[in-house]
């Protein structure tokens, strides 16, 4: 097809940069797990973008950050492997927050790779700001770093959100089809349902539990003699018995919440009823041991 273009993109930004729900609006779907908390995003979830004169595959990173265990460490090198081989990246900035140390302790980092991969500058949130703050935040982005291209959009009410589309698509080479088309994302459903688990759990802990919580599917199969009802065994995994506490709330209400919450999506997502058991296990400081981060799919 003339003048087809495919190729991967990849959003880099400080946690919590908006990255995973910009994803997610430019794929059309929930692919990639958001909240509120920074860390959320562990695994290079990638959401594809199917269009007439293109198809936009988009790898969602971490948030790199100043690492203070060996998992930090590895989700860093995992960032920089990926801007590494990626045709394309978008820088995002949120336009509720001052450009900082941190932007700029990743742009030093983007500046290495801006030679030979065009970095596009993006101020996410614009929703959450006057238009003045927007203009603010575009200038004070533009002097960070030399971008091929700079624009502000909001994921949440999809302003310029075709646009960015558009200017990703144009940096990409000309070449075929990657992946079929309806096909949204390349990640097993394991690994989605275990994203969609732990985003479930995470809302609402306090901030200190993001970083400890960690999902394992077991099982997942249909049950026998039924084809409507998936069956799935789940563990949670924290790092002390005080982290199990939360989770579990009062006489397990709490955990019953996360378990309620996580089938509803997960059912969306597999189109199919779900029997969901979870389970929480201790597993001491995973984090810093290579083995247990090995164990845990990291």
């Amino acid at each position: 097809m003339d003048g087809y273009r495919s190729g991967f993109a990849c959003f880099v930004g400080r946690p919590n940069a908006g990255k995973s729900t910009l994803t997610n609006a430019l794929v059309g779907t929930k692919v990639a797990i958001t909240s509120s908390k920074p860390q959320t995003t562990r695994h290079t979830i990638r959401g594809i973008v199917h269009r007439e004169d293109g198809q936009l595959v988009l790898v969602d990173t971490p948030g790199l950050h100043r690492p203070r265990t060996l998992l930090g460490q590895r989700l860093n090198d995992l960032v920089r492997e990926t801007w590494s081989e990626v045709d394309v990246v978008g820088f995002c900035v949120p336009a509720d927050q001052k450009v900082g140390p941190g932007d700029k302790f990743i742009a030093a980092e983007l500046e290495k790779v801006a030679k030979r991969t065009p970095v596009l500058g993006i101020v996410t949130k614009t929703d959450l700001v006057s238009p003045q703050q927007v203009m603010e935040q575009l200038l004070a982005l533009q002097k960070v770093m030399e971008f091929a291209e700079i624009i502000p959009v909001s994921a949440v009410d999809g302003f310029q959100v075709d646009k960015l589309s558009d200017l990703l698509l144009g940096k990409l080479p000309e070449g075929p089809q990657l992946f079929p088309d309806g096909d949204l994302t390349d990640e097993p459903e394991q690994t989605l349902v275990a994203e969609l688990i732990r985003e479930a759990a995470l809302e609402g802990v306090r901030d200190e539990l993001p970083h400890s919580i960690a999902v394992v599917v077991e099982e997942m199969e249909p049950r026998e003699g039924r084809d409507d009802l998936i069956d799935i065994h789940a563990f949670v995994f924290v790092e002390r018995p005080s982290q199990k506490a939360i989770i579990l709330g009062h006489r397990g209400e709490r955990l019953k919440q996360v378990g309620m919450e996580a089938r509803k999506q997960i059912e969306r997502l597999l189109g199919s009823r779900v029997y969901l058991d979870l389970h929480i296990k201790i597993a001491k400081d995973w984090q810093r041991d290579p083995k247990q981060l090995r164990r845990l799919g990291f």
